[in-house]
């Protein structure tokens, strides 16, 4: 995560990527589940996954599609806008990468993004636009100072 601070500090524009990976659990899922009160039943019971032609039991969208928060956060992204298209199911253990693209900025700090996940056979599971804010002038001192600091709150501080 380094990285994306690094080059947040640096400052953002179009054509920026950076890319997280995740393997999903069925713990995982089970703690969104709690955390959403999403109890869908395709989460949790074969058979119902099966009559919806699932090869098993699947991940939450969202928890899947939560890659990019990671990414977001890193960079101090303040979304104003998200749109998901759901591909291809996420199952229990598969490994999924996020590859996020910053499309556009403008002078005011809004810009656009696109994700696309891609699981571990390569094959796209979800894509994404994504608008918001980047870090201003200011918020980027702020961070800087925070990460001269150690970046402590920043649970995801490694090189």
């Amino acid at each position: 995560m380094a990285s994306i601070r690094e080059k947040t500090l640096q400052g953002l524009a179009a054509g920026d990527s950076f890319s997280v990976t995740r393997t999903f659990t069925e713990k995982d899922m089970v703690f969104f589940a709690d955390i959403t009160r999403d109890y869908n039943p395709v989460h949790f019971d074969g058979r119902f996954s099966a009559a919806k032609r699932f090869h098993g039991r699947i991940c939450h969208g969202l928890l899947a599609a939560s890659l990019i928060t990671e990414i977001g956060g890193q960079i101090g992204w303040l979304a104003t806008g998200m749109d998901f298209r759901f591909k291809k199911p996420v199952y229990f253990e598969d490994t999924i990468t996020c590859h996020f693209t910053i499309a556009s900025t403008d002078e005011k700090g809004r810009a656009k993004a696109r994700a696309i996940y891609i699981n571990q056979d390569g094959k796209v599971v979800i894509e994404a636009s994504i608008s918001g804010r980047l870090p201003n002038a200011k918020e980027r001192r702020i961070m800087s100072q925070m990460v001269a600091e150690g970046d402590p709150t920043n649970k995801r501080n490694f090189t």
